[in-house]
């Protein structure tokens, strides 16, 4: 069997200011599918399971230095919901990017795969 990547999906009403955030702030790099529909490489990444009562997905990025790269997104516009807080596992804080989409930042504790 060969699974060669994965394929994330966010789904928002501000689309467009979205692919801008990853492109233009983050820095992605992407390719145009066809119709400025972006698709864009994610940093390496890894995968959790925890157990749950229910089913349920979650998008995590991770960083070295959460202050600094807390304050660089702000510079840079992103909204950060409050100040990045100690959560066991890391230091941890929710970026609400456009369209009202939380994504978790993190700078992990835990040893990581990548």
């Amino acid at each position: 069997m060969a699974i060669t990547g994965a394929h994330v999906l966010l789904y928002t009403p501000e689309a467009e200011a979205l692919r801008a955030l990853l492109r233009d702030v983050l820095e992605w790099d992407h390719v145009d599918s066809g119709g400025g529909w972006l698709i864009f490489g994610l940093p390496p990444a890894e995968l959790g399971v925890h157990p749950a009562e229910g089913t349920s997905h979650e998008l995590s990025l991770m960083c070295d230095d959460i202050e600094a790269t807390v304050a660089d997104l702000r510079e840079r516009g992103v909204t950060i919901a409050g100040e990045p807080k100690d959560v066991g596992f890391g230091i941890s804080v929710m970026m609400i990017l456009p369209g009202d989409v939380a994504v978790r930042l993190y700078e992990p504790r835990h040893a990581t795969a990548i």
